[in-house]
């Protein structure tokens, strides 16, 4: 967070998010970490060589009668030493062909884990940036109200002074001007708070003034999607990353069952064994041997006290576990699709609506303004006006970058192409 500060538009925060967020690096590294599991699990297929060697001094009393009937100890001493080398080639384990399947189902996981988080850091980009703007939009809103209301309080105490004014202007228009500056503290720490948001995100410092502001022109002419919410939901249901996630979560709890019912199966394995050693008893303490074999080992589970079945009816349960979850993602999935479509297009609606407000509002404070000088209304009136107009112009700021957030997530939970709402709101921004 020492860096220098520097101009970027909304690309360029993503970018520098994909590589700088932790939390996608992390989702980066459960991917390699799933990775080697998978070659761990196709390792069992393979031949399995260990060599095994020991070395023992020995000191043995040995003691037994003689001839003559009298117990005897005598005290043998030496030692003895082995060597064995053994290879063992599983020929047919099911577990091992479903932990295999289930290794590749959990890459598929933790891959539509690392989709779900580059399009969650793709909104959450898109938020902080969009807070900046918003709230530098709302600190130009203020301060021009803060502006004419300094102009109004001077002209209200002049005035006073020339004996044509009253108090209560004065103490209107003062009361207006401490209201806009405690509003002004409140808007440039929600700047301020925002601005650290995309720091965070990008780990170096974020030059305000060199953020590239909504070209409202763009905007006006922007059409998000031709596509009705169907189309979205369809799109969801095939490329959706939490759908994937969690289609592959099924399909792991899907083999789990398999893999413990292969516990009752039978395996069998290639086995070939050299061993050397010498003195491996008491007996013929100078004797050294050197043993080949080679064959084959059958194991066949006969009873385990019901642990097998107990194991398979818990992979079941939690395979039905798997598919109610999934079943529930959709259907919440569905309805946070319906509700980001609907910000999406009435968000459209809805700031057509304010601009047609905004310029009504800017009128009726032109107006009154006329008319407080015509001597028909009052300096509250203006003031009024003036507020309403400063409101209208917050909320019509506030529902353009709404709607773009809202698109953005949109893209998001449909599995839309990486980057794509980026893209299109950057686009919208000044050059």
């Amino acid at each position: 967070m020492t860096a220098p500060a520097y101009a970027m538009d909304l690309h360029e925060a993503y970018q520098a998010a994909l590589l700088q967020d932790a939390t996608t690096r992390a989702a980066r590294a459960a991917v390699q970490a799933s990775d080697e599991r998978i070659n761990q699990a196709k390792a069992q297929r393979y031949p399995n060589v260990s060599l095994s060697a020991g070395y023992q001094r020995n000191n043995l009393d040995r003691t037994q009668p003689n001839f003559l009937g009298q117990e005897v100890t005598v005290n043998d001493r030496y030692p003895s030493k082995n060597t064995t080398l053994t290879l063992r080639q599983p020929l047919y384990r099911k577990s091992i062909a479903v932990t295999v399947e289930q290794t590749l189902a959990q890459r598929d996981d933790m891959e539509a884990g690392l989709q779900k988080e580059t399009q969650n850091l793709a909104v959450r980009v898109v938020e902080a940036y969009t807070q900046i703007l918003f709230a530098r939009d709302q600190v130009a809103f203020i301060e021009a109200q803060k502006a004419a209301t300094s102009t109004q309080l001077d002209a209200a105490r002049k005035q006073f002074a020339g004996g044509s004014g009253t108090r209560t202007d004065i103490d209107e228009a003062q009361a207006r001007l401490d209201m806009t500056l405690a509003l002004e503290l409140e808007a440039r720490q929600q700047q301020g708070f925002a601005q650290r948001q995309l720091a965070l995100l990008i780990n170096a410092p974020v030059d305000l003034a060199a953020l590239r502001p909504l070209a409202d022109d763009r905007l006006a002419a922007w059409s998000p999607s031709s596509a009705g919410v169907e189309d979205w939901l369809a799109q969801a249901e095939t490329r959706s990353p939490e759908l994937r996630q969690l289609r592959a979560r099924l399909e792991t709890a899907r083999l789990e069952v398999e893999k413990a019912r292969a516990g009752h199966l039978p395996t069998l394995d290639a086995v070939a064994q050299w061993s050397r050693s010498g003195s491996e008893n008491v007996t013929s303490p100078a004797t050294r041997y050197l043993n080949r074999t080679m064959g084959v080992q059958l194991s066949v589970p006969l009873y385990a006290g019901g642990y097998v079945n107990a194991t398979v009816r818990e992979a079941v349960a939690r395979q039905t576990q798997a598919e109610e979850l999934l079943e529930a993602a959709r259907r919440d999935l569905a309805l946070r699709i319906s509700t980001e479509y609907r910000s999406v297009t009435e968000g459209r609606l809805r700031v057509r609506a304010l601009e047609q407000a905004e310029r009504s509002a800017d009128q009726l404070a032109q107006s009154s303004r006329k008319s407080m000088r015509a001597g028909v209304r009052t300096l509250v009136d203006v003031f009024n006006a003036d507020q309403k107009k400063a409101q209208t112009q917050r909320d019509l700021a506030r529902a353009r970058y709404e709607m773009l957030v809202a698109y953005v997530r949109l893209q998001a939970l449909a599995g839309g192409d990486e980057g794509g709402g980026i893209a299109a709101v950057n686009g919208l921004l000044l050059r």
